[in-house]
């Protein structure tokens, strides 16, 4: 069936006007964050509760048409990238804070509601939701979800999959269902397989998530935030591996070099010190005798490693203007160029310093400018490539570029991605990384909850496998037998 045939049904599970056919409409939702992979979706549907979700997934998946969830589209790896003879299915109505439980410390929330919405609500209760990507303004939790995203305060804190303890989700097939301890029977309780784990970072494509249950954590008793300044990244990274060697584990460790710290001062006038070639953010967090101490040790550390400036804070005001430049940084680099490409790579703490030379490196050899921002704490690097997509030839330069940086990774015992996830964007490096056997594997999971292929279908996988289809070379399944 052709998807403009469900257009009726569909207009009347949800409403006419929850229905996008227009195609000027249809070009809002043509990208997510990462703009250089576009695809026309062929058809939009914004349901409104959980029950309308499944009903669409339903006409779908009976109909054999493909469909791709959508949260607020910040997401940097073409994951919510839509299929042109599909269905995208946006979940931005579903927005609502359902429940708080100040005293088994959760919430049940819907996938549309914004990651720093959740903090805001609980703020009077003494508590706080404490994944925190750089776009948590504006980013869903269900995208979150779906990319396992983490944040600056990750380090300590944790990503979203530690802080999640029931899923509803839509199967591929439209049927409503729950993952953990979401029913009120004590599913997930530790007997079972824990799926959650399996469904949080599989980026859409094991169903879609209507309902969440979110660990909320007490507000920390102090919180410090200390800048310093260095001449060099390399100075930088030595504070951070000293650091973590005297055994302190900061709630986040995040470094800048020069070129992102310059567009961060054009676009919200951080104030960082004049002329720093890097500056290094350490946030402590925890009771206040243990804080202070620890801040104590960290300035030590930051000036034994070479600091040309050192400027701690307490006070939220100051502390929010420290780390202004750092959560802008993304939206600034545009200032000074006008296209980038934001990379996601991750490399162990003490190869820092080699990984950075490395990128320095490449981009003097594309001539291409290469702006690094980066979860220093757990060596997840955001080199920002920047290109001038007017000129010809530079986007594809730009993307070599950022390969070779990924390599560099690899090189170093690393991964392709921290948060961002593969997506479209990074399916091709997939193999280098993971073996044969590993991606079928995967695609074993992928399977057995979608066999038909029909969820976020073209993502993560480089030769996506049809679930008919035996692991190994590419063979289909023998007569008679069916895989899952």
């Amino acid at each position: 069936m052709r998807v403009e045939h469900l257009i009726p049904r569909l207009r009347a599970v949800c409403g006419k006007e929850n229905v996008i056919t227009d195609p000027l409409e249809l070009r809002t939702y043509e990208c997510d964050g990462l703009t250089s992979h576009r695809s026309i979706p062929a058809l939009v549907v914004l349901p409104g509760t959980a029950a309308e979700t499944a009903a669409i997934v339903k006409e779908c998946a009976e109909n054999g048409i493909p469909f791709v969830a959508r949260g607020s589209g910040t997401g940097l790896s073409g994951g919510a990238l839509p299929h042109e003879d599909g269905v995208l299915i946006v979940m931005s109505r579903m927005r609502k804070i359902l429940e708080i439980d100040p005293v088994s410390r959760r919430a049940v929330i819907e996938p549309g509601v914004t990651n720093l919405s959740v903090s805001n609500a609980v703020q009077h209760l003494g508590l706080f939701y404490a994944p925190d990507p750089s776009s948590q303004v504006v980013c869903s939790v269900g995208g979150n979800v779906a990319e396992n995203s983490g944040g600056a305060h990750c380090l300590k804190h944790g990503f979203t999959v530690h802080h999640v303890t029931g899923l509803q989700i839509v199967t591929p097939q439209g049927e409503l269902t729950w993952l953990g301890d979401g029913t009120g029977t004590g599913a997930g309780s530790g007997d079972d397989y824990d799926l959650i784990g399996a469904f949080t970072g599989s980026e859409g494509t094991l169903g879609i998530v209507t309902k969440i249950i979110v660990k909320l954590t007490t507000t920390p008793q102090a919180v410090h935030t200390l800048l310093a300044a260095y001449a060099t990244t390399a100075e930088g990274g030595k504070a951070v591996s000293d650091i973590i060697a005297a055994g302190i584990l900061p709630a986040a460790i995040e470094m800048m070099d020069a070129l992102s710290i310059h567009s961060a001062e054009a676009a919200v006038r951080c104030g960082y010190p004049e002329g720093a070639g890097a500056v290094l953010i350490v946030e402590l967090d925890g009771p206040a005798a243990e804080v202070e101490a620890e801040l104590a040790t960290v300035r030590t550390i930051c000036e034994k490693a070479g600091a040309t400036e050192i400027r701690a804070a307490d006070d939220p005001a100051q502390r929010a203007r420290i780390w202004a430049g750092r959560k802008s940084a993304f939206a600034a680099v545009g200032r000074i160029s006008p296209s980038f490409i934001v990379q996601d790579g991750v490399v162990p703490r003490t190869s820092l310093p080699a990984v950075l030379a490395r990128i320095a490196e490449l981009s003097k050899e594309a001539g291409i400018r290469v702006a690094n921002v980066f979860h220093a704490g757990d060596g997840n690097l955001h080199p920002l490539v920047l290109y001038d997509d007017a000129l010809p030839g530079e986007e594809a330069a730009a993307e070599v570029l950022s390969g070779a940086i990924l390599d560099a990774c690899l090189e170093q015992g690393g991964s392709i991605t921290g948060e961002h996830g593969v997506g479209v964007d990074k399916a091709r490096y997939m193999p280098k990384m993971f073996s044969a056997d590993d991606l079928d594997t995967m695609q074993l999971l992928r399977c057995a909850f979608d066999p038909a292929s029909l969820c976020n279908p073209g993502k993560i996988f480089p030769t996506p496998r049809l679930c008919g289809e035996v692991p190994g070379k590419h063979r289909p399944a023998p007569a008679g037998i069916e895989i899952f």
